[in-house]
C-alpha cells in the first residue's frame, strides 16, 4: 500500500497510546477511520481529534476478545464506510505474574485480548479487505514476542503467538495473491500506559517485598524509550514498504540482534539481570 489517502482503516485500542497516534497520523494523510476500544471516554476524545483533520470517523465500543462483537464491528465498518482497507489489531494488555502461580482467569484474560483479539480481528476484517482489492493487516506483537523475561510468561505467550500467527498469515496471503498483505509489529519500549495499567499477580507483591508499585514504576521507565508518535510513523512506513516485520525502537532492534547472536544463551543473561533487579 503506497499511500493512505481515501483509504479506510480500522484500529483497535484507539482510546490512547499507539492506537490514538496511529489514528491521528492516518487522518493527517487523508485516511478515514473506524475506531474501537472499551474505554468510551478515551475513544470519543481520539475521534474528536481525528475528525478535526477532515476525515470520516466512526466509533464502537468493542471487546476484542469477543469474536461475535468483532465480526459485527467489521460488518458495521464496511456498511458505514463502504469499504475497509486496513485493520490494525493494536489493543493489548500486560500482566506481571510467575508461571507457577498465575491465576487461570488472568491467563485467559491476557490471551483473550492480546492473542484471540488479533485472531478475531484478522478473520473478521479479511473478507472485507479482499473485497476492497487492496488491504493490509497490521498485528501488534512485542519485543517480548522475540525474547522472554521472568514474570512475563503469560505476556510472552500471547505475543509469541501473535508473531507465529501473523507470519503464517503473511505466507498464506502471499500464496493467494489477493491484494492483501500483513505485517507483524514488534515494539520495544513505547511511552504508553500499558505498564501503568498492567495487572500484577499476588506473587509479584511477595517477590518485590511489597514494593509492587515501585517495580511497576521501574518497568514503566524501561518502556519509555520511544514516543508513540515515532512508533506510529515507523509502523506506517513499514506498511507502505510492505515489510513482513517491523522492529520499533532502537531497543527492539538491538535486542533482536542480541538474541540472533546468542541464541538461547540470552536467557541466562536475562536471568542475571532479573536477579540484580535491573528489569524492574
Amino acid at each position: 500500500m503506497k499511500d493512505f489517502k481515501n483509504k479506510v482503516a480500522a484500529i483497535t485500542g484507539a482510546a490512547s497510546g499507539m492506537g490514538r497516534t496511529l489514528a491521528l497520523e492516518l487522518a493527517r494523510r487523508g485516511c478515514h477511520l473506524s475506531l474501537s476500544d472499551v474505554n468510551e471516554k478515551g475513544l470519543a476524545e481520539t475521534a474528536a481529534m481525528a475528525s478535526k483533520l477532515g476525515v470520516k470517523v466512526t466509533t464502537a465500543k468493542v471487546n476484542v476478545a469477543d469474536r461475535e462483537a468483532m465480526v459485527a464491528w467489521a460488518d458495521q465498518t464496511a456498511r458505514e464506510h463502504g469499504k475497509v482497507n486496513l485493520i490494525f489489531n493494536n489493543a493489548g494488555v500486560a500482566l506481571g505474574a510467575f508461571v507457577e502461580t498465575v491465576k487461570p482467569s488472568d491467563f485467559e484474560w491476557i490471551m483473550g485480548i492480546n492473542f484471540w483479539g488479533v485472531v478475531w480481528g484478522t478473520q473478521a476484517f479479511l473478507p472485507h479487505l479482499k473485497k476492497a482489492g487492496e488491504g493490509h493487516i497490521v498485528n501488534t506483537s512485542s519485543l517480548f514476542g522475540l525474547l522472554s523475561v521472568p514474570t512475563q510468561g503469560t505476556y510472552n505467550a500471547s505475543k509469541f503467538a501473535v508473531r507465529g500467527f501473523t507470519e503464517a498469515l503473511r505466507q498464506e496471503l502471499d500464496m493467494a495473491n489477493s491484494g492483501v498483505s500483513a505485517t507483524c509489529v514488534h515494539p520495544g519500549g513505547i511511552r504508553t500506559n500499558i505498564a501503568k495499567d498492567a495487572k500484577m499477580d499476588e506473587s509479584m507483591h511477595k517477590a518485590t517485598g511489597g514494593k509492587t508499585e515501585e517495580a511497576r514504576a521501574k518497568f514503566d521507565k524501561l518502556l519509555n524509550a520511544t514516543t508513540a508518535e515515532s512508533a506510529a510513523l515507523q509502523i506506517l512506513r513499514a506498511v507502505e514498504c510492505n515489510k513482513r516485520r517491523v522492529l520499533v525502537g532502537l531497543d527492539a532492534k538491538f535486542l533482536d540482534k542480541l538474541v540472533r547472536v546468542l541464541g538461547s544463551w540470552y536467557q541466562p543473561l536475562i536471568t542475571l539481570f532479573a536477579k540484580k533487579g535491573m528489569l524492574g
